[in-house]
């Protein structure tokens, strides 16, 4: 077959078939072939690496240097252990040098909060790995209520998204003999109790969906086999996965069952009471539109919208980002005219971006211009008699007849005005207390310890310093700071850049990197990268995130503003940050190079093949790039509502306007491009980043390719893999970026 572009046929396949065959030998050599050549070529002696940075008299480190100065950081015993408090333990999974698959372990809370680093290892996932010859890379531990001495372990072998789960006594740190069973697959097995799990699993070729993910929701008994389980719930054939689980609180257990129809259209279902309900009692659906975010805590049902939600019955009107609170007993017996209470209201430029429920309260973090803010909030029955002992302000309902306390949460003073704040809780069965981490641009992670309903004078004296990250990259003289381009449209798009200031360095156009995603509703939020200022701002280069649409920064309508037909939205965001930078005399389009992975990989890919006078090099991971496939390839069908459906030819029209596979042209003078996936990654498939890299060397465009035979779409299974693949992309972008002279001329810059 031919495999010249073809707008009007989306099935085609643009490259050869044998790449679509991700573990065939051919598509394998093709892939080592390639990986040798870019790891050579990108470990070829210093005088070819590119310039100095103004102020540095030391060498630049070679590929390998650079390497281990990265797995270093990946690895440093400084780290903050993330852990789980479960009973009277606090458990944690780590990895470093000499245990890169990791060690599930624990020590006593009291300990971990005294700043102790002797834990007690209950599974050695490297060891495990070596007795059973598999790749094992740790998913996750789920602990059997209330005494925590079983657990559900989940393993995936090289990283895919495929994993299995095998039942673990804590106590004899061993698996359970005749034990529960999940074998690998696109699937999840959670406790209801000792002798009862909720299981997702494909059952036979009606039971998954297109994307690969279960669509019937089981109660498997201990000691049954898979097939005789219970059949709960089956979703439609259209759908696209169930989850199923159990939620416990002060106010009793329920079963959950989460239908998808897509990432944004579901059914949350309710069985109260255990095992016995479960395999007994019908799942009641919560009448919240489909569209929103429901979570059923306590009493109440929080709903968070994604769209409008007119109610006349009620009086009501609420507009998309609103999150209410609705009685859930009444809301069930009278779904049109309960009256809910707004917990928050979105504003032009603060929107909610997560909550966390405790035993008594509801804490809401928000992005106000993409910094975050913390507010807890307590119901009416829970609430403080007197709201001003404590600081709190109260949330009236609709009909002024129930009011919920809010309290600010504000941590102490910091260095840097630009932080994310993350809200955990610590002992939601229990009590209100959270863990809360700080994170900036240049402010390592900071981990507290807070108690919203303590008594104090000082508000900070809510707040226990528990650990500190610690600093891994010279800092000094690094500025943070956020602007606002504007799109094609008028819209004002925000951005945030990290740099030395001049001190040294020539007032000049320096190496630039612009990083971006504009997908899925998510936020790119500041934190702490101590890689990229090790591998990137210690050089000199300019680190820039680009908030554009897409993503999740000003709520819904800001991710909806990109979807389907709208996508060249993000893309215009984008490059109108570029064209920013490049308009303030940070940056030229030579020196400035563009990253981003998964959906960001998408973006990227519209960046080489629509904009490529505007970069010097881009950086695409893990990315889908063949618009007119991507429905048929591992999971891509779970992303229609996205993107839209290629096989629709209305859909198509707008689809192959940014496919990038279509819209590679060989005449076209592209910047030099790398691209960089994983064979095991069975979310996004392996053979978008192939298409392009066969288009591009078939072209002779300068391109190297890299394929991690592990990782998942992670792109790596341990920290020394991790840290190969991210060595090979920051030393290709500092060659393509700071060659010769590029930090030499005399410039003034608007910093």
């Amino acid at each position: 077959m031919s495999h010249a572009p073809s707008l009007n046929d989306p099935l085609s396949r643009l490259f050869p078939e044998f790449l679509e065959e991700i573990t065939g030998n051919e598509a394998l050599d093709w892939v080592r072939e390639r990986n040798a050549r870019t790891e050579t070529f990108l470990d070829s002696p210093q005088t070819d690496r590119g310039a100095q940075p103004a102020g540095h008299n030391h060498p630049l480190p070679t590929l390998n240097q650079l390497e281990n100065q990265i797995l270093e950081v990946l690895d440093d015993p400084g780290r903050i252990p993330a852990v789980a408090v479960r009973g009277d333990y606090a458990y944690n999974f780590w990895t470093d040098g000499d245990n890169p698959r990791g060690l599930w372990r624990r020590q006593l809370f009291t300990t971990y909060l005294e700043g102790s680093d002797e834990w007690d290892v209950l599974l050695d996932v490297d060891a495990l790995s070596k007795a059973e010859g598999k790749s094992w890379v740790w998913r996750g531990a789920q602990m059997l209520y209330p005494d925590y001495k079983r657990a559900l372990i989940t393993l995936s072998d090289g990283g895919s998204d495929a994993s299995e789960t095998r039942e673990w006594d804590v106590t004899k740190k061993q698996w359970l003999k005749d034990g529960f069973l999940r074998p690998q697959a696109k699937g999840s097995l959670n406790w209801i109790d000792l002798d009862h799990c909720w299981l997702t699993q494909p059952m036979g070729p009606d039971s998954t969906s297109p994307s690969g993910y279960p669509l019937e929701a089981r109660v498997l008994r201990r000691g049954q086999a898979l097939e005789d389980s219970a059949l709960i719930y089956s979703a439609k054939p259209h759908d696209m996965a169930v989850f199923a689980g159990q939620s416990r609180g002060p106010h009793g257990t329920r079963q959950l069952i989460v239908v998808r129809e897509d990432f944004y259209t579901q059914d949350t279902y309710l069985i109260d009471g255990g095992a016995k309900e479960a395999l007994s009692a019908k799942p009641v659906a919560i009448p919240a539109p489909r569209s929103s975010e429901v979570t059923p805590w306590g009493e109440w049902a929080l709903v968070w919208l994604r769209d409008p939600w007119e109610r006349p019955e009620a009086s009501e009107s609420w507009t998309a980002g609103t999150l209410l609170a609705l009685p859930l007993t009444e809301f069930f017996d009278d779904p049109h005219s309960t009256r809910a209470t707004p917990l928050f209201s979105p504003t032009e430029n603060e929107v909610l971006e997560a909550l966390t429920a405790t035993a008594n309260t509801v804490v809401l973090t928000t992005i106000r211009d993409v910094v975050s803010r913390v507010a807890v909030l307590t119901p009416p029955s829970e609430s403080s008699t007197d709201p001003e002992s404590t600081g709190q302000e109260n949330v009236p309902s609709t009909d002024g007849s129930q009011e919920w306390a809010r309290l600010e949460l504000t941590p102490p003073s910091t260095t840097s005005p630009y932080l994310t704040t993350s809200v955990g809780a610590v002992t939601p069965l229990e009590d209100d207390r959270l863990w809360v981490v700080t994170s900036g641009y240049t402010q390592p992670s900071t981990l507290w310890l807070v108690d919203p309903g303590k008594q104090v004078e000082d508000p900070d004296d809510q707040w226990m310093l528990v650990r500190q990250a610690p600093v891994l990259f010279d800092a000094e003289g690094v500025r943070v700071t956020q602007h606002f381009a504007v799109s094609q449209d008028g819209t004002r798009i925000p951005y945030f850049q990290v740099a030395k200031e001049r001190g040294s360095l020539p007032k000049a156009p320096r190496p630039a990197l612009l990083y971006g995603y504009g997908g899925f509703d998510v936020s790119l939020l500041p934190s702490y990268n101590a890689i990229t200022g090790l591998a990137w701002i210690e050089k000199g280069g300019v680190f820039v995130v680009a908030n554009i649409r897409g993503g999740g920064e000003y709520g819904p309508q800001w991710h909806k503003a990109a979807l389907r037909e709208n996508r060249h939205r993000a893309y215009q965001d984008f490059v109108a940050v570029a064209r920013d930078l490049v308009a303030r005399g940070v940056t030229t389009p030579a020196q400035l190079g563009a990253q981003g992975g998964s959906n960001g990989g998408l973006l990227m890919g519209n960046m080489y093949t629509q904009y490529p006078e505007d970069f010097g090099a881009i950086l695409c991971q893990v990315p889908l790039l063949d618009m007119g496939r991507f429905h048929t390839l591992l999971a891509g069908s779970s992303w229609v509502a996205e993107y839209g459906n290629p096989e629709d030819p209305a859909d198509w029209e707008f689809i192959r306007t940014f496919s990038p596979v279509h819209l590679f042209d060989p005449e076209v003078d592209y910047p030099p491009l790398m691209l960089t996936t994983s064979t095991k990654d069975d979310r996004v498939h392996p053979a978008h980043a192939r298409a392009l890299g066969y288009l591009a060397e078939a072209a002779n465009k300068p391109v190297l390719y890299f394929e991690n035979i592990e990782g998942g779409h992670a792109g790596a299974a341990d920290n020394r893999q991790r840290a190969h693949n991210l060595a090979l992309g920051w030393e290709f972008l500092w060659r393509a970026l700071a060659g010769p002279g590029a930090l030499d001329e005399e410039h003034e810059v608007a910093y």
